[in-house]
């Protein structure tokens, strides 16, 4: 059977880029499917801010004229600065089991890295540590987040048997916030609050939020320098993201705390969209957004999406404040489930947190290595 790889560059090839996950979990009860639309404006350097600082390309792999497989290569010499390392990034890797489909998919990315002066190759990963990143290791009977992934099973052994080594892994977890976790939340809230003169802002308006997202960010940039795979966000970087995420947010499930003026931690929460994205099955139109606005409004499991608190501030409780808020907002509502998204296997004091409620560590992925 014949094979041909392709460089991805016009409206067919990046077409076939974004739809051939649909193929490949077709059947898949647990796959969510992301927003097409959405997949084909990160080649758009007009709406990807990170295309000004990271090097990349993307290829299609056909088989008999069918797409079989796909990849892509990054090379963001920011991090790599901030590390001082020599880095290449592979990326929306996605394939059919087929062994020599995924060796030429990934010699071709390696060959492209090496070409670009890189010693090492690391993924799968993305432009942020804000866009999907990690391969599914466990967890393949649960259902991921948006903000997480899925992969069959087969994809570690294809990369483990190609030389990639472990480089770190994320686990996520599932929480139940019993009356427990919420009372025992509740009474260290109002301790440390009352200790360090801490204030609550939250909001009934999904626009209220719009003049905190640089705050927001600028927490996130302290906040996450030390962890792996982490660039600081610019103002671009900042508006792209506020738009993307802007629309799938419940205000009531946003909270800051304030110390005096200055906004030192945030939590945003969101209302689990997976059912929601399956139902959309990539497409906003006719249906899709009627049933994200549908999971947003009424939401059965929230999905710790992101936080974070100063550096200066985070040996001061205020992340119990900021769980507590949101658990007390999920018993106003009747909810009680909480899907975590990745934490890094190292972050013991985040992890730590998790103990206070009734929780599996239901999934982990993890990011590969290999030198080149």
């Amino acid at each position: 059977m014949a094979i041909t790889l392709q460089v991805v560059r016009n409206k067919k090839q990046k077409q076939d880029f974004v739809n051939l996950p649909f193929e490949i979990f077709r059947d898949n009860i647990y796959w969510v499917p992301p927003i097409k639309s959405d997949e084909l404006k990160n080649f758009d350097p007009d709406y990807n801010p990170a295309l000004r600082f990271c090097d990349t390309i993307f290829w299609v792999v056909y088989r008999d004229g069918k797409p079989a497989g796909r990849i892509g290569a990054i090379i963001n010499h920011k991090y790599n600065e901030k590390v001082g390392k020599d880095l290449g990034r592979f990326t929306k890797l996605e394939f059919f089991d087929d062994k020599e489909v995924f060796r030429i998919l990934m010699d071709e990315a390696v060959s492209w890295m090496k070409g670009k002066g890189m010693k090492m190759a690391h993924g799968p990963l993305g432009f942020t540590n804000l866009d999907n990143q990690g391969l599914l290791i466990e967890g393949f009977d649960y259902l991921p987040s948006v903000a997480s992934v899925y992969h069959h099973p087969y994809y570690r052994k294809h990369i483990e048997d190609y030389g990639f080594r472990k480089e770190i892994d994320w686990l996520e977890f599932r929480l139940n916030a019993g009356p427990k976790a919420i009372n025992k939340a509740t009474r260290g809230a109002e301790l440390i609050k009352k200790r360090y003169g801490f204030n609550i802002v939250k909001f009934k308006k999904a626009r209220e939020i719009l003049p905190y997202s640089e705050a927001l960010f600028e927490i996130v940039n302290d906040a996450f320098a030390s962890l792996p795979f982490v660039v600081p966000f610019d103002k671009k970087m900042v508006d792209m993201y506020t738009k993307k995420y802007f629309k799938i947010i419940n205000p009531k499930y946003i909270c800051f705390v304030k110390k005096d003026s200055e906004i030192v931690g945030f939590i945003l929460a969101v209302p689990s969209l997976s059912k929601a994205m399956q139902k959309a099955n990539g497409k906003l139109f006719p249906f899709g957004y009627y049933h994200i606005k549908k999971a947003i409004r009424n939401p059965e499991v929230i999905d710790l999406f992101l936080g974070g608190v100063k550096s200066e501030y985070k040996h001061e409780g205020v992340a119990v404040i900021l769980y507590s808020e949101i658990q007390n907002q999920m018993l106003k509502d009747g909810l009680h489930i909480v899907e975590t998204t990745g934490n890094f296997e190292t972050n013991s004091h985040v992890i730590a947190n998790w103990k206070n409620f009734d929780s599996i560590q239901n999934k982990r992925r993890r990011c590969f290595i290999k030198d080149i």
